[in-house]
């Protein structure tokens, strides 16, 4: 196990289910000093005992060493264990309900104990939510039912946190270990630094953010992991019936770091399209059909991307305005491709709903192309050319609303030219938001 490194703290610990009981077991070896609470009298008369109150490798020996040590000891008596705690970490369960929304009932009754306990404390003290809760749920529960137990103010008279647990079922301790992160959202930065200090010298990057950013993280790890599996299976019922090894087919996919086990591809933006992505998807859905095979999720693709198409429309349609100027249409920067380009399906989408449309793209142009996507440009979109104009000023002038289609500086740098009333859409990744006086959003987010 790696050595930690930081000064020792008096960490309270609501709730000795997995998580609870296996942070207990590791914050003690790290030589903090441990209270465990929980309202089942036999886990806690468990930790007292030495032992682990659920099976994990490991952690039955890290508990029995805290308690012959001191550092691990576990009470019902909430009250006592705030009082005698610097930091206070809330684990208890946030199960589902039938209709699939969160019961934040446990963490509700857990921040009214942990708040009628701090409402006794003269110093400040620090709690930390390590459950899984949706966005908001720190802003619309923990915090309201803290601050109304305990009569003080989040941020100014007592710390808060999340700190989103990563945690697998059987190799728990050697992620506590060996995290692939470490996230922290938290009001202060100074709570957010104290927090960060209890795993220091593990491995990992130390992640500081907002309280709703941390929140949303956990879900998004989980629910792509759902998604890898669910496409490793779609991929080998393919395979199956096609007599081919599904594990060679994925082994060799999941030797490209580059592409596929990457970040590319994963920034938000808009609908994908070109001359590969669209056609290959469509052929293995059809495969798939033609050998009965069920693939909800790879028919599902299609279906995201239109409606992604669809958001921009909704989007553009809401500005009320009606000229609309495109920056980059063809569907990568620097290509002159048109071929199933979705800022194309948008145009003409626009242009069917009565839009006044101006486009550019310095890439494409009729007396320039050639060949294949000539004769996509005259047999497919025709009405498209028309609207094609000569420099970026004038899409500029025109727009009411300007829409960014694809990655090109010179795109980017025509927004330090406009006006407050016009409104900008950027359907690119791009992650920073360029200086202009418009109103300014991503189509994601």
């Amino acid at each position: 196990m790696p050595e930690q490194k930081g000064s020792e703290l008096k960490i309270s610990i609501f709730g000795l289910g997995y998580v609870g009981a296996v942070i207990s077991g590791c914050f003690a070896k790290g030589g903090h000093q441990i209270i465990g609470v929980d309202t089942d009298q036999t886990k806690v008369d468990l930790i007292n005992s030495g032992k682990s109150p659920i099976i994990e490798t490991g952690l039955d020996e890290l508990i029995s060493e805290g308690t012959i040590s001191g550092t691990i000891r576990a009470t019902t008596d909430s009250e006592a264990a705030v009082r005698d705690s610097d930091i206070t970490m809330i684990c208890v369960g946030t199960p589902s309900r039938n209709t699939g929304d969160l019961d934040l009932a446990f963490i509700s009754r857990v921040c009214e104990d942990i708040g009628r306990a701090m409402a006794k404390k003269d110093s400040r003290h620090i709690v930390v939510a390590r459950s899984t809760m949706l966005p908001g749920s720190m802003s619309g529960t923990v915090i309201p039912a803290l601050e109304k137990a305990s009569g003080k103010r989040a941020g100014e008279e007592f710390g808060i946190a999340i700190n989103p647990e990563f945690l697998r079922e059987s190799t728990a301790i050697y992620d506590f270990y060996n995290p692939p992160k470490t996230v922290i959202g938290a009001l202060l930065p100074q709570d957010s630094e104290m927090v960060a200090g209890l795993y220091a010298g593990l491995p990992g990057p130390m992640i500081h953010t907002k309280i709703e950013t941390a929140e949303m993280v956990k879900y998004v790890d989980n629910v792509f992991h759902a998604l890898k599996i669910t496409f490793a299976n779609e991929i080998g019922s393919i395979c199956k019936t096609l007599g081919i090894d599904s594990h060679e087919v994925m082994g060799i996919f999941c030797q490209d770091k580059k592409l596929n086990l990457s970040p590319a591809y994963l920034k938000p933006g808009f609908a994908f399209g070109g001359s590969c992505l669209p056609k290959d998807l469509r052929a293995l859905n059809r495969l798939a059909r033609a050998r009965d095979v069920a693939v909800p999720m790879l028919n599902g693709i299609g279906q995201s991307n239109d409606q992604q198409i669809a958001a921009a429309v909704q989007l553009i349609r809401e500005k009320g305005k009606r000229r609309i100027g495109i920056l980059g249409f063809a569907f990568k920067a620097g290509t002159d491709d048109l071929r199933e380009s979705p800022v194309v399906t948008l145009a003409e989408n626009l242009l069917g709903k009565g839009f006044e449309l101006k486009l550019y793209d310095p890439h494409v142009s009729l007396a320039h192309l050639i060949g294949a996507n000539r004769r996509y440009i005259e047999h497919h979109i025709p009405h498209i050319s028309r609207l094609m104009v000569n420099s970026i000023a004038e899409v500029v002038q025109h727009a009411e609303v300007l829409i960014i289609g694809n990655q090109n500086e010179d795109y980017f740098k025509s927004l330090a030219g406009l006006v407050s009333d016009q409104h900008v859409i950027d359907l690119t990744a791009n992650s920073k938001r360029p200086e202009t006086a418009a109103t300014y959003e991503r189509v994601s987010g």
